[in-house]
């Protein structure tokens, strides 16, 4: 049994991981370095930005490893000459074989989905988009395949009728943190359980592109509230008005309130937009060229009743 503080190696780029990196800086573990991404391009004036796993990391003063090519063999000799016990990866990137063999244990992933449900970049929106009523996260053990590995530790949540992606997002990323340091304690203590995958309950989250989230006004309201609650904050669900792009990022369903799809219509004070078997209510809108708004604002703007281009 191992009881001594195990030295981890953490690997992760966006603000999801970052729970989880203070959380092995807090705990009695030794995070012996921290691989991310090298600095990007971000925002509009294109100014280089430093991921904000390497901002963290900085906080701490933890030795950073900027590394975009995990085949490069520079790498695993840098990786190999820290011995890890373990490679400890949140949001980043598929490891190869090389860099999966060079820790004593193993290497730990923390995945946003119920495993075997939702393998893949984009577990969040594709659980909200498909109108899942529960998801959560999973702590398993990295192999060569995609989100294919032993599962250690999984804990479930429900996911709210008006819940975005972002909001969600926002949640798994706090209790994952929690659920990954419980699954490394457990190692330590050599109490962890390994569950294998059941890959006929296996299902896909493709990464989603900005050219994916287009509304579709013809689908059914409940299917058309969840792509955009899907969709939010990020790439947007968007359609056309007037020729510009107006993405809608909060709605509410309104069965009942039936109109012509694609039409935008104030309907007992509120802003709804007909689907195939409702409406749906508009709560935050983005006109481009534009600000955020609400859907009255919106409706206000454009001076009443109109058509989406369905």
């Amino acid at each position: 049994m191992m009881v001594r503080p195990l030295n981890i190696v953490f690997m992760g780029n966006p603000d999801f991981s970052v729970p989880s990196l203070e959380q092995l800086v807090s705990s009695r573990h030794n995070v012996a370095a921290v691989v991310t991404g090298s600095d990007k391009r971000r925002g509009r004036g294109g100014k280089q930005t430093a991921s904000p796993v390497k901002i963290a990391a900085n906080h701490h003063s933890i030795r950073v490893i900027e590394e975009d090519d995990m085949r490069s063999e520079s790498f695993h000799l840098e990786l190999a000459a820290l011995k890890p016990d373990l490679l400890v990866v949140v949001a980043y990137k598929l490891l190869p074989p090389a860099v999966l063999t060079i820790p004593s244990i193993g290497s730990l992933n923390l995945h946003a989905s119920l495993l075997p449900k939702y393998r893949g970049a984009a577990p969040i929106h594709w659980a909200i988009i498909n109108g899942e009523k529960e998801t959560g996260c999973t702590v398993f053990l990295l192999d060569e395949g995609m989100d294919t590995g032993m599962i250690l530790k999984q804990e479930k949540t429900t996911i709210g009728l008006l819940e975005t992606t972002g909001d969600l997002y926002n949640r798994l990323k706090i209790t994952g943190s929690e659920l990954l340091l419980k699954a490394i304690d457990e190692i330590t203590d050599g109490t962890h359980k390994r569950l294998p995958q059941d890959d006929l309950q296996a299902s896909k989250a493709p990464k989603i592109t900005p050219d994916d989230a287009r509304i579709n006004f013809q689908n059914k309201v409940m299917e058309v509230h969840n792509f955009v609650r899907g969709m939010s904050p990020f790439p947007g669900a968007w359609t056309r008005h007037r020729g510009r792009k107006l993405k809608i990022y909060r709605s509410e369903p309104a069965p009942g309130v039936i109109q012509e799809t694609g039409s935008v219509s104030l309907i007992e004070g509120e802003v709804c937009v007909g689907c195939t078997g409702g409406s749906i209510v508009l709560r935050e809108v983005h006109p481009e060229g534009s600000k955020r708004m609400s859907g009255m604002d919106f409706l206000n703007g454009i001076g009443g009743n109109t058509f989406f281009t369905v």
